[in-house]
């Protein structure tokens, strides 16, 4: 079979490009789950969409082939590439000018889009014609896209093209931003962009226009009130495995770009948080009605979250005093502009009490480290916590200070 920059499974290219080129810690050799092959037909793909993205180095294992992209330099997503991919058939294209083009003379019903094409676009040309379920099946396809509107007058359905799109000059600079930042981005990278963005980004997370339709699906579930059966595959125990969840919330992080599910485990009876980027496939299950409760879940569960690690829902309490002169009001400001589901009071003049009580205090050394120089007192009700934080000033010490 010939090969072709086209695909029909973007889960093998999404698998590719993330765990293979994005990563770049296999060779050609260590990828041992698929033929050699598919792997080259796979890089072949790849360099073609993102030419001039691609870099490689070697080591002792071989060749290591991987995405280089610096954010900085990019006000548009060059993954949004692999989701204009797409394979076709000959029916497509034909179908698609011919019904576009007869439904723009006015309404028509399946019969008689299916007599105009083989009495007056095809039969020049002594071709195949197309069934009418051939028919019927691309048109409830472009409703479904929102191309075409359906009316049903009497036992019959009409259709017609629906109303055309108006653009704004004020909608171009919107969608420029939030096709870059905002989830689903991906749809705004269809629309037409002439000419360079007016955005440039400090921190912009590529990697996730790779989930995007992962997450479709589970705002689709999430919009209908239904479970959702989750194929994740499990890194370390290399294989791939089944969960069935209502999906509650969507995390995203704005520290590492990833992207999380909060689901509440219907086997396991507890809310679980599963990676965006391990799920593999997504089967609706059927209508809950059980919203109101999983609500009650959710903001029971979320006012002890700190970031996504739910621990063993057993409680972490931390205390820590953070010294701020009366004029430096902007580390107060800070304190509670951050504090998520903690607290902040004032201790003294000069001193503020910070208290939380979170499922994993760990998650939040990152943040304490950043008062670094002002705290005056740090308290956990987990030791390792503490000690965490003191070894991690001492290996400070001892890197940047001496020995001494």
């Amino acid at each position: 079979m010939a090969y072709s920059e086209l695909i029909k499974n973007f889960e093998k290219v999404r698998s590719y490009m993330r765990d293979f080129y994005v990563y770049g810690f296999k060779s050609r050799d260590e990828f041992d789950s698929k033929s050699a092959r598919i792997y080259d037909d796979e890089y072949r793909r790849v360099k073609s969409w993102l030419e001039g993205y691609i870099d490689s180095y070697y080591d002792e294992n071989g060749k290591k082939v991987f995405i280089s992209i610096d954010s900085r330099t990019l006000s548009r997503n060059p993954l949004y590439v692999a989701f204009k991919t797409r394979s076709f058939t000959d029916w497509d294209i034909l179908l698609h000018f011919c019904l576009l083009d007869i439904l723009a003379e006015g309404p028509a019903t399946v019969q008689e889009c299916l007599d105009r094409i083989t009495d007056e676009y095809l039969k020049p040309f002594e071709a195949e014609f197309p069934d009418e379920g051939t028919v019927r099946n691309k048109l409830k396809e472009y409703e479904q896209m929102g191309i075409v509107l359906s009316e049903k007058k009497g036992r019959t359905l009409v259709y017609s093209l629906a109303k055309p799109f108006r653009q704004l000059p004020a909608w171009r600079d919107a969608i420029a931003f939030f096709s870059e930042t905002a989830p689903l981005g991906v749809i705004g990278s269809y629309f037409p962009q002439g000419g360079d963005s007016p955005f440039e980004f400090k921190h912009q997370y590529l990697l996730g226009a790779l989930d995007s339709e992962v997450l479709y699906g589970l705002f689709r579930c999430m919009e209908e009130n239904r479970g959702a059966e989750l194929n994740i595959f499990s890194r370390r125990k290399k294989k791939e495995l089944r969960h069935q969840v209502y999906p509650m919330r969507l995390y995203f992080s704005t520290q590492s770009g990833r992207q999380y599910l909060l689901g509440y485990h219907y086997a396991f009876r507890k809310p679980m948080f599963f990676r965006l980027d391990s799920i593999r496939k997504i089967k609706p299950l059927g209508v809950d009605p059980n919203l109101e409760k999983y609500e009650r879940f959710w903001k029971e569960f979320d006012q002890h979250l700190w970031g996504v690690s739910a621990g063993e829902h057993s409680l972490d309490h931390i205390e820590m005093l953070v010294h701020a002169d009366p004029d430096e009001g902007f580390i107060v400001d800070r304190l509670n502009r951050e504090k998520r589901h903690g607290a902040v009071e004032q201790a003294d003049a000069e001193t503020w009490k910070f208290t939380a009580d979170v499922y994993d205090a760990s998650e939040m050394i990152p943040w304490i480290r950043t008062f670094i120089g002002r705290i005056v007192k740090l308290e956990c009700s987990n030791p390792y916590i503490t000690r965490l934080f003191r070894e991690d000033l001492e290996k400070m010490r001892r890197l940047y200070g001496g020995e001494a």
